[in-house]
């Protein structure tokens, strides 16, 4: 199964389009606010270089912000 992260903050208009599109698309993901957990943000910061957001992670490939594109051929919508 496809695992899908995605390193977002509660106020964040692009990371509420990437929830969006997963959901419209009946992607589970797991939602990580690096608005509230700072070793969260330090792993994102780490793995992806960014300390904006939107970081999803699918299966340890990085898509930032958001790449409908990259989304759909990540998860082969």
């Amino acid at each position: 199964m496809t695992e899908v992260k995605v390193y977002s903050t509660p106020e964040c208009p692009t990371c509420k389009k990437v929830k969006r599109f997963l959901k419209e698309n009946n992607v589970e993901y797991q939602n990580i606010d690096v608005a509230s957990d700072g070793a969260a943000a330090e792993v994102m910061i780490e793995k992806s270089g960014q300390m904006s957001v939107p970081v999803v992670e699918i299966d340890n490939e990085l898509i930032l912000g958001f790449d409908k594109k990259k989304l759909k051929n990540a998860l082969n919508l």
